[in-house]
C-alpha cells in the first residue's frame, strides 16, 4: 500500500539527479567558500601585506611628493594617474587573483564544474542585507532561527577568545605610536579572522553535510516515479506490445500472399520451415518467399496446408536455408542438387508441368555466351 500511495523510498536515478543538477538543485553550503575567501584573504595578506604597504606607500609619496606637485600639467597628471593605475593594480593583483581562485575552488569541491546559464542572471536582491538577515533570522523558522542564533553566539566567544589576550595593550594604545597602534591593530584582525575563519570553515562542512543528507532526502523517487521515468526512456509497454502486434499482424498478411505460391515447404520438421518457389521464366534458382522459426514457422505449416503446398521434411536442408538465405533470395548454389531432387518428386506428386530445367550458374553464363 505504501508503494500505491507513492511514498519516496527509493534511491534517486541518474537522470533525476542530471535533471536536478541542469535546474540548479545541487547540495552546496555558501558558508564554505565564505570561509574559504576569509582564511585565503588574511593568510595572502599575511604573506604579500608587507610588499603590499611598500608599494602603497611609494605610490603616496609619489603622489604628494613636492616632486609631483611641482609640475601641474595635464601630461603629467595623466601620466601620474597611469602610474597610479599601474601601481595600485600590481600590488592588489596578487590579492583578487588569489580570492578568485579561492572562490572558484569553494565551489568546485562541492558541486564540481556546472555551468548553468541562468544562474548568471542579475539579482540584486541577494546585495539586500536586510534581506540576508531576514532569511537568516527568520521567525517563521524556528530551527533556521535557533541555528542562526547559535553560529552568532559561537563566532563570537570565537573572536572574543582572539581579542582576550590583547586586551591589555589595546588598553594602553594610547601611550603607543602611529606604526605600533597600526601594527597592534593587524595582529588583533588577523588573529581574530584566522579563529573566525576555522570555526565558519568547520561550521560550514557541517552545513554542506547536512545540506547533501537534505538533498538526496529530497531526491528520492517512489516506485511509481521510476515506473514512469522508465516508461518515458524506453517507451510505453503498451505503445511497444501495440507495434509488435501491428509487425506481426502485417507478416501474417504478407505470408498469407507469398506461402500459397510456393511449390514446396521443407521443414525440421517443428522448428524450421522454409517456402520455396522456382519460375524459371523469372529466376535462374528456387527463391525463398517465405520463411520462420517456432510459431512463425508453425503458421507457414498451417498456410500450406490451407493450400495444398506440399510439406517435405528435410532437417539439414530446412535449417541451412533458414539460416543462410533471406526471403526474397535464390538459394545458393550448393543447394541446387537437393532442392531440384525436392522440385522433381513434387512435381511427379502433383503432377505439375515444370516450366524449365534449374540449371547451374556455369551452364547458365555458357548458354549465354552461346546465343
Amino acid at each position: 500500500m505504501a508503494e500505491d500511495q507513492g511514498d519516496k523510498t527509493e534511491a534517486p536515478t541518474a537522470r533525476r539527479r542530471q535533471e536536478a543538477r541542469d535546474q540548479g538543485n545541487i547540495a552546496k553550503s555558501p558558508d564554505v567558500t565564505v570561509a574559504l575567501i576569509l582564511l585565503g584573504v588574511m593568510i595572502l595578506l599575511h604573506s604579500t601585506g608587507p610588499r603590499m604597504v611598500e608599494i602603497l606607500k611609494g605610490l603616496i609619496h609619489d603622489l604628494l611628493g613636492p616632486n609631483s606637485l611641482a609640475d601641474l600639467s595635464e601630461a603629467s597628471a595623466g601620466g601620474g594617474l597611469l602610474h597610479a593605475i599601474y601601481s595600485a593594480g600590481g600590488a592588489m593583483t596578487p590579492l583578487l587573483v588569489g580570492v578568485v581562485l579561492i572562490a572558484i575552488l569553494g565551489n568546485v569541491v562541492q558541486v564540481g564544474f556546472i555551468f548553468n546559464p541562468a544562474r548568471l542572471t542579475p539579482n540584486l536582491n541577494v546585495l539586500n542585507p536586510v534581506g540576508g538577515l531576514g532569511k537568516l533570522f527568520n521567525p517563521r523558522n524556528p530551527q533556521q532561527l535557533l541555528l542562526g542564533v547559535l553560529k552568532m553566539t559561537l563566532l563570537s566567544l570565537v573572536a572574543y577568545s582572539a581579542v582576550h589576550g590583547y586586551i591589555q595593550r589595546i588598553l594602553a594604545v594610547q601611550g603607543l605610536g602611529f606604526l605600533e597602534i597600526f601594527g597592534l591593530g593587524a595582529t588583533v584582525i588577523y588573529s581574530i579572522v584566522i579563529r573566525v575563519g576555522i570555526a565558519m570553515l568547520l561550521l560550514a562542512i557541517g552545513d554542506y553535510l547536512f545540506q547533501r543528507w537534505r538533498h538526496e532526502k529530497d531526491l528520492k523517487m517512489s516506485k511509481q516515479e521510476i515506473k514512469e521515468e522508465m516508461r518515458s526512456m524506453e517507451g510505453d509497454p503498451k505503445m511497444k506490445q501495440r507495434r509488435r502486434q501491428v509487425a506481426i499482424q502485417q507478416m501474417k498478411k504478407r505470408l498469407a500472399k507469398e506461402v500459397p505460391t510456393a511449390d514446396v515447404v521443407v521443414t525440421n520438421p517443428t522448428e524450421f520451415a522454409v517456402a520455396l518457389k522456382y519460375d524459371a521464366d523469372t529466376s535462374g534458382a528456387p527463391r525463398v518467399v517465405a520463411k520462420g522459426q517456432g510459431l512463425i514457422a508453425a503458421h507457414i505449416r498451417q498456410l500450406a496446408i490451407a493450400a495444398g503446398v506440399p510439406i517435405l521434411e528435410r532437417k539439414p536442408l530446412a535449417r541451412a536455408l533458414y539460416k543462410m538465405v533471406e526471403v526474397g533470395q535464390e538459394i545458393p548454389e550448393q543447394f541446387y542438387s537437393a532442392v531440384a531432387e525436392i522440385l522433381a518428386y513434387v512435381y511427379e506428386l502433383t503432377g505439375k508441368v515444370k516450366r524449365g530445367p534449374m540449371q547451374r550458374p556455369t551452364a547458365t553464363r555458357e548458354k549465354r555466351e552461346v546465343d
